[in-house]
């Protein structure tokens, strides 16, 4: 399946911010709204900004409208999810991602958007695992350019060095090209056996999640393991594994999240990185997804190369 990208942003260009899950005002957006504006975008809030439905920002069917006119709308040029939370799985069967085909823009997101990453990638058309205007001034100068550069098309490729991405860890080397998938592993655990499953054979997978119990992490671990996902994977790319925790801090489990995956990988050979800028962390860089990249990890680099272009 050829991939449909949406086209590079431009100054004036209009984008529309909507929140899909948990509720927000204003207020919230301010540094969003401000850095969008800075970049020469028009922002427009969606309706549900403000709108207070006990943790959501509106019924289902409110929150389904409110994303629908942003799809449907031909000026808006990128969909920017207001934050994440839980929710946008309820929209999915009340939402026609189709027009995207025909007229398609970025949708913007990570977290509880991994949903509409999945979908998307399904009918073949790229989406950007990107910070969202909620706290983006709190988080790092790579965080915020990284998601110029993708959305104005001036380039993609993250290249770190482990000795200065302290988090970062090359666990086994190599080079790997194929299209890159994933986002947060809880909801891609939760999707599993949906039709917003994907098959991640033959492709580079991302990981990252936030605030899991430890043996919840391993059932996660355990299923995409007996599913068969690492077995043809091209690559593998683990983000932040953030505020990983026990239970009972005095009966621990034993291990951690990125154990785990190195565990479930026995048998395998493709290369494999952790502790990437990416996820629930400060340091969140944006990845367009459900693209063709370049995997490079060795121990004096790890790198993610897009096209010309891209």
């Amino acid at each position: 399946m050829d991939v449909i990208i949406p086209a590079p942003l431009k100054r004036n260009d209009l984008i529309a911010i909507v929140p899909t899950a948990r509720a927000i005002v204003a207020a919230e957006l301010a540094e969003g709204i401000a850095l969008a504006e800075s970049w020469g975008l028009r922002v427009r809030l969606g309706s549900g900004v403000g709108r207070k439905h006990f943790q959501q920002a509106g019924t289902d069917a409110e929150r389904a409208a409110d994303l629908q006119a942003a799809i449907d709308d031909p000026e808006v040029r990128a969909i920017w999810c207001a934050r994440g939370g839980y929710g946008t799985i309820r929209l999915m069967d009340k939402v026609d991602l189709g027009p995207l085909r025909r007229d398609a823009k970025w949708v913007v997101g990570f977290s509880d958007v991994t949903v509409l990453h999945n979908a998307l990638h399904t009918m073949g058309i790229a989406t950007l695992h990107a910070q969202m205007p909620f706290m983006i001034g709190s988080k790092t100068e790579a965080c915020r350019t990284t998601l110029r550069s993708a959305l104005f098309g001036t380039g993609s490729d993250i290249l770190i060095d482990p000795a200065e991405v302290k988090s970062a860890s090359s666990v086994r080397p190599g080079i790997a090209r194929g299209v890159l998938v994933g986002g947060n592993l809880s909801m891609l655990y939760s999707m599993r056996g949906t039709t917003f499953d994907i098959d991640p054979a033959g492709k580079i997978l991302f990981l990252e999640d936030l605030d899991e119990l430890l043996y919840h992490v391993d059932r996660m671990v355990q299923n995409l393991k007996y599913g068969n996902w690492f077995r043809g994977l091209a690559g593998l790319v683990v983000g932040g594994m953030s505020d990983m925790r026990d239970k009972n801090p005095s009966d621990p489990f034993g291990s951690t999240a990125e154990a785990m995956l190195q565990e479930a990988l026995a048998g395998t050979d493709h290369p494999f990185c952790t502790g990437f800028p990416a996820g629930h962390i400060d340091d969140n860089r944006a990845l367009p997804l459900g693209m063709p990249v370049e995997l490079e990890v060795s121990a004096q680099r790890i790198a993610l190369r897009y096209p010309t272009g891209v």
